[in-house]
């Protein structure tokens, strides 16, 4: 049988901070570490204030005064999300009973690739 995948309830209590069951360590570990990890961390924290944000755009008034007081709330969102993002995939890890270190890994699978091919292009190692 292959890795279990949360279903709908799991995955919205897991988008929302709570753990999923150890069975689903691979998944947990290949949403924090695997390809495309950051750019889900910041959909789930930027994408769903979106909407909320839109309420400023029903203000009277100029358009551009909804949309500077959506940019004011907004903009400082996005640097501390960005900002985060490591600090939050090893606590995530941490949580779900994994060594906050695997959040170096993909990092450190660069460093060797560029170590080898240094290496390599100047007959080292």
């Amino acid at each position: 049988m292959s890795n279990p995948t949360p279903n709908l309830w799991q995955r919205v209590r897991y988008v929302t901070g709570g753990t999923l069951p150890p069975s689903m360590t691979d998944w947990v570990l290949a949403d924090l570490t695997g390809p495309g990890a950051t750019r889900r961390y910041l959909m789930r924290f930027l994408l769903p204030v979106l909407p909320v944000l839109c309420l400023f755009l029903l203000v009277p008034g100029p358009l551009w005064i909804g949309l500077s007081m959506m940019a004011l709330l907004y903009l400082p969102l996005v640097y501390f999300t960005v900002a985060l993002v490591y600090v939050y995939r090893r606590h995530r890890l941490a949580s779900h009973g994994l060594d906050p270190e695997l959040a170096d890994e993909p990092a450190r699978r660069r460093a060797d690739a560029e170590r080898i091919a240094y290496e390599s292009r100047h007959h080292r190692g």
